[in-house]
């Protein structure tokens, strides 16, 4: 919203969107090849290069100009999705390698931790943008705070078992294995169902007469949830993880789905602060669920704790190049004038 309406206004809305939509297409694309590195003991290799290469790319972005838009979808779009993308895996793999029967519940922590730094990190950048400190320092101080947390983590974050050489891992074998296939699948379908609000809510609450402050509060510009939506997110990825020993990950999976399916039933017709706050509670909770969910459920497929990496990368790969794919099919139906559904939704 920052780039589109103070620093990137030479351009479309639609043509800003590809610096996000690019970003996270990478954070989740680098999976297929630092899962299989993070299975064969990588791990420090990735995570200090991944926080390395997201120090630069942000540091660079404080030198970029305004209404220069390669400058600034090379910094924030590719070296900091690339960035990002080194060290989403392996992030997401530690806590398997400590924790079988609880794996669902210390999976949900570490998202949430991410989920309750973006209730802030957002809110912060926007009083620094808007501030004394402007774009370029606030970038800078942001970029200095992430780097001194990222090299914390580094330092508290090991792997317990040992690695396991990359070439005894048959990816083409995931692909034959029908229930992991159904989980990839399904995981489609849950990002697809996820993307019209996740995008869109924003827009809907501007074209609704809803002030821009509140449309700020309650939604992401991309991908992960600012704010309310953001908030309810960090308990909707707790949940999950103390039931699931007493009904197993797939049924909650299940029935976090279907709610995701009756809300978007219920988005076409919300049209008052009231309801776009209930909204955003209710679909933090759900998709939080989802988020929190999809890890542990590809794990518990895997043969051993040694292909974990590399299953969760596959299908994040997979995950990631579809949503790039629906940002350019929703980009193209907008552009090109269509109503449809996206119109629909956002009116």
């Amino acid at each position: 919203d920052f780039y589109v309406r103070e620093y990137l206004t030479a351009y479309s809305s639609s043509e800003i969107g590809w610096i996000g939509s690019i970003q996270v297409m990478l954070i989740m694309s680098m999976g297929l090849f630092t899962g299989r590195a993070f299975d064969a003991g990588y791990f420090h290799h990735l995570v200090l290069g991944g926080t390395i290469l997201h120090g630069f790319a942000f540091f660079m972005l404080s030198l970029s100009h305004q209404d220069q838009y390669y400058q600034v979808f090379l910094t924030h779009g590719l070296l900091g999705g690339v960035g990002c993308g080194v060290m989403y895996i392996p992030s997401l793999g530690i806590p398997s390698h400590y924790f079988h029967r609880k794996r669902a519940l210390t999976m949900g922590i570490v998202s949430a931790g991410a989920s309750a730094g973006a209730v802030i990190h957002p809110i912060m950048l926007n009083r620094l943008f808007h501030g004394s400190f402007g774009f370029h320092n606030g970038v800078r101080a942001s970029a200095g705070m992430n780097l001194g947390l990222l090299l914390l983590a580094n330092v508290l974050m090991k792997p317990r078992l040992p690695p396991k050489k990359a070439a005894s891992i048959h990816v083409k074998a995931f692909i034959r294995d029908i229930p992991y296939v159904f989980v990839v699948f399904s995981g489609f379908l849950c990002m697809t169902a996820m993307f019209i609000p996740i995008f869109f809510l924003q827009l809907k609450v501007v074209k609704g007469g809803m002030n821009r402050t509140f449309a700020f509060y309650s939604v992401t510009n991309h991908a992960w949830q600012i704010s309310i939506m953001n908030g309810a997110s960090v308990v909707g990825r707790l949940i999950p993880g103390f039931f699931v020993q007493r009904f197993g990950v797939i049924n909650l999976m299940i029935v976090n789905t279907f709610g995701i399916i009756a809300l978007m039933f219920c988005f076409m017709v919300v049209k008052t602060v009231a309801g776009v706050v209930c909204f955003a509670i209710f679909f933090g909770l759900f998709s939080g669920s989802v988020v929190t969910l999809m890890p542990p459920l590809l794990a518990s497929l895997a043969r051993d704790f040694n292909e974990i990496g590399a299953r969760m990368g596959l299908c994040f790969t997979l995950m990631g190049n579809w949503l790039l794919f629906l940002t350019f099919a929703v980009s193209y139906t907008t552009c090109a004038g269509f109503g449809g559904l996206v119109g629909e939704l956002a009116n």
